[in-house]
């Protein structure tokens, strides 16, 4: 079964961007090595940190898109961040479970628009609207 994670790190801002690259290559490929694919990267660039980390005010942040069919390949991507000098915080968040359950939720919701009358037919028919007055007698 193909799970997918996400995976954000946070780099320290006087990082060189040659040693970010270099950074990111290697982990996509230790990725790939251990069989996970690598589905997108988002470089998402510097932004100033809610608190302090390591005595840093900002950062920058990498977003990972990652597929797997185990959680080893997530654990050791994560062993491999935390001894990362570079590396100053990381997040990883598995996303597959949450995409089925909006996938389901938007399929209930499409079921129930299909199933009721549109809104202005409904409306219409409960005020009476486009329907002939009764004549009146004189």
């Amino acid at each position: 079964m193909q799970r997918t994670y996400e995976v954000m790190f946070i780099v320290r801002p006087d990082v060189a961007d040659e040693d970010l690259d270099r950074l990111i290559s290697t982990l996509e490929s230790q990725v790939g090595t251990a069989g996970g694919v690598v589905k997108s990267v988002d470089r998402m660039g510097k932004r100033r940190l809610a608190y302090l980390v390591r005595s840093f005010q900002e950062g920058i942040y990498i977003l990972f898109t990652i597929e797997s069919d185990s959680g080893t390949i997530v654990r050791e991507l994560e062993r491999r961040l935390r001894v990362t000098e570079p590396v100053i915080k990381f997040l990883t968040v598995r996303i597959d479970e949450q995409q089925k359950r909006l996938d389901k939720i938007r399929k209930h919701r499409e079921l129930h628009q299909r199933a009721r009358p549109s809104a202005p037919a409904a409306e219409a028919e409960a005020t009476g609207a486009g329907t002939e007055p009764a004549p009146v007698a004189t």
